[in-house]
């Protein structure tokens, strides 16, 4: 592994794995699928060098486990006045023994931008795997491929921008949240992006930033994970699960 490691704790994810994952472990805990990463950007090429950092990047993910108080804080998502939260008791169990498994994965060169990804196996693990896979493609291409340093610096202009357009009253959105992590140049830019929006909340006329997706950086800086479900939810019980 060239970078250092990229998802360094499996709160790295959107908040809405972690709710639909409560469905799947207790309704669809059998169903078995495969998920496939495909790039759609004909300009795009993964050279054989960042194809084997990615392997590595994800053999490394796979080591990871949640801790004691990672797990503490997904068990008090959502908890108010005492009362609790909607994450049972059952599923902070499951996912206390949960890890992801790198013999899921399949991953080589044979694809057209010269990066394959498949991962298969329960329902319960390909779809956790979906958004820290996303971000480690996503970064490695970013490091590799370009001067990061140079896009790193376009990236905190621009936020730093788009914040003073909020507090001037330019732009007047209301209530927002930010949802970068698939799709985010590094760990570093949504983290800065996430710590920039935050801290200027007092600031804003007609806006302000309510939290992230991003469950491991709501955590960092004490505001809400946000998220319900996605599309492959409806695509996995509507369609692809011959039980329903």
């Amino acid at each position: 592994m060239k970078l250092k490691p990229i998802i360094t704790s499996l709160l790295s994810l959107d908040l809405y794995k972690l709710s639909m994952g409560q469905v799947i472990y207790s309704r669809y805990a059998d169903y078995n699928t495969t998920w496939a990463f495909k790039c759609r950007n004909k300009d795009v090429h993964f050279t054989p060098k960042m194809v084997e950092e990615v392997k590595e990047q994800i053999k490394h993910y796979c080591s990871l486990s949640f801790t004691e108080d990672e797990l503490e804080y997904i068990h008090n998502i959502g908890s108010k006045n005492g009362k609790k939260g909607w994450i049972h008791s059952s599923y902070v169990n499951y996912l206390r023994l949960w890890k992801p498994r790198f013999e899921d994965f399949e991953i080589d060169d044979n694809a057209e931008a010269g990066i394959r990804i498949r991962a298969k196996g329960t329902w319960l693990n390909t779809s956790m795997y979906e958004i820290p896979v996303l971000a480690i493609v996503n970064e490695v291409y970013f490091r590799m491929a370009h001067d990061y340093d140079k896009l790193l610096e376009v990236h905190k202009r621009n936020t730093d921008n788009k914040i003073k357009d909020l507090i001037s009253g330019k732009y007047k959105i209301g209530a927002f949240s930010e949802f970068g992590l698939r799709r985010r140049l590094s760990e570093e830019a949504q983290d800065y992006a996430v710590q920039e929006l935050v801290k200027y909340n007092k600031d804003y006329k007609g806006s302000v930033c309510v939290g992230t997706s991003n469950v491991y950086l709501a955590k960092k800086y004490g505001i809400t994970p946000v998220g319900t479900m996605a599309h492959e939810f409806l695509q996995c019980v509507g369609q692809g699960n011959p039980k329903h």
